[in-house]
């Protein structure tokens, strides 16, 4: 069965959230989107989970559906604590193969935490002592580090994280298979650390609202089974792991150095002349994930190892319509030409990846040549710094003058 899946999103119970993640707003944008399978986000907020409880029918071990929308477990927690003289904040996000394993979870981490205060709860505890409890219930509960190289909260953020996985998590290593991308960065940038080239690598959206939903997801060809997804991206197969839907990583908004308040963004290897210190304000600048990459990895920008998954740069289509008719992308017309999309085309992912051009031009010709640009790459990007996304530029003057055909 080939499905696309999106593994890490919020519900409407996690601050900076819309109140349309809920499950009837999932389950209606999901099937905008082209994605099959959901995280169902936030089951550690005792509400969501009763609701979780109440709506989701189970289909096949570890998954769940509701309204025609498929649904695996899961939730991001946040870790605040302090480990050789350094404060650390890490976020993973927690795989549980079932409703009565995560009400087990929930139990365990209600001991270090409020789990009503917010769908991504925090805990003040370190992940050495709180994780081996949670694996002591199951072995089926998996453990990925979400976006795994923000600066403020990840594995191996510039500002809280790690230099390593063993020095992340000890004895607990081997728990370790896989790590969540982010939207900052890509496959390729990974690659050149070798020390990740048995760890698998997954995208999501980690959406806060509806329509952000599989801007990164993950392409399978297996049965959709707790399992067989989990074996299936433990071991790198590449028959049943197709590939990873990814941003282009400059416009994710940690990507160059900078400081958002004096308007400053900069390649690593200016912040490196400067020593990291801002050229406006003097202070230390927001060290990006380009650079921190730069700092921990072994091999040079371009390498490729052999048979890792594939992996696909897309620009979202509300972004490719907005630079199409120059609007902005949340304006009226936008959404209406991007509905209109939809309807005559079929979901925004197959559109994205598959639909032939010549069948995109028909509904938009200027969208189509959008999507051929975008799909052959040639596009230029403004990186994202501190917290500020990346712009992309799809249409140049020379490009726009040029019909399709």
């Amino acid at each position: 069965m080939r499905f696309i899946a999106d593994f890490h999103i919020h519900s409407r119970y996690s601050r900076a959230t819309s109140k349309d993640m809920n499950l009837e707003g999932l389950s209606k944008w999901a099937k905008i989107k082209g994605i099959s399978l959901l995280g169902t986000g936030d089951f550690t907020h005792p509400l969501w989970f009763q609701e979780l409880k109440e709506n989701l029918k189970e289909e096949n071990y570890g998954i769940y559906s509701y309204n025609h929308t498929y649904f695996i477990l899961t939730s991001e927690i946040s870790f605040i604590y302090s480990q050789n003289k350094k404060l650390r904040r890490i976020h993973l996000i927690i795989f549980a193969p079932s409703l009565e394993i995560a009400f087990k979870i929930n139990k365990i981490l209600g001991k270090f935490s409020d789990l009503s205060v917010d769908g991504r709860p925090t805990i003040g505890k370190s992940m050495l002592e709180v994780l081996p409890l949670l694996w002591e219930i199951s072995e089926d509960i998996h453990i990925i580090p979400a976006h795994a190289w923000t600066p403020w909260f990840s594995l191996f953020g510039s500002n809280s994280g790690f230099d390593s996985i063993e020095e992340a998590f000890g004895e607990y290593t081997d728990k370790i298979f896989a790590i969540e991308t982010g939207l900052s960065s890509d496959p390729p940038m990974n690659w050149r650390l070798s020390f990740l080239d048995k760890i698998s690598l997954i995208s999501n959206s980690d959406a806060h609202s509806p329509s952000k939903i599989g801007r990164e997801a993950n392409m399978f060809d297996c049965d959709m089974n707790y399992k067989e997804i989990f074996d299936a991206i433990k071991s790198q197969d590449k028959n049943r792991f197709l590939f990873t839907i990814e941003f282009f990583p400059e416009e994710g908004k940690y990507h160059y150095d900078g400081h958002r308040n004096c308007n400053i963004s900069l390649h690593p290897k200016e912040s490196i002349k400067l020593k990291n210190i801002c050229p406006v304000c003097k202070k230390t600048l927001t060290i990006g994930v380009l650079h921190r990459i730069e700092i921990l990895a072994d091999r040079e920008e371009g390498f490729t190892p052999p048979n890792r998954i594939p992996y696909v740069n897309l620009v979202p289509l509300e972004e490719i319509i907005a630079q199409a008719i120059n609007k902005d992308p949340s304006s009226p017309y936008v959404q209406k030409e991007y509905m209109r999309l939809i309807e005559n085309l079929g979901d925004e992912l197959s559109i994205l990846l598959y639909r032939d051009i010549s069948d995109i031009a028909k509904v938009s010709e200027r969208v189509a040549m959008g999507i051929k640009l975008m799909r052959d790459k040639k596009i230029s990007i403004k990186p994202g710094y501190d917290g500020v996304y990346g712009k992309i530029e799809i249409f140049n003057n020379e490009e726009r003058q040029i019909s399709l055909f």
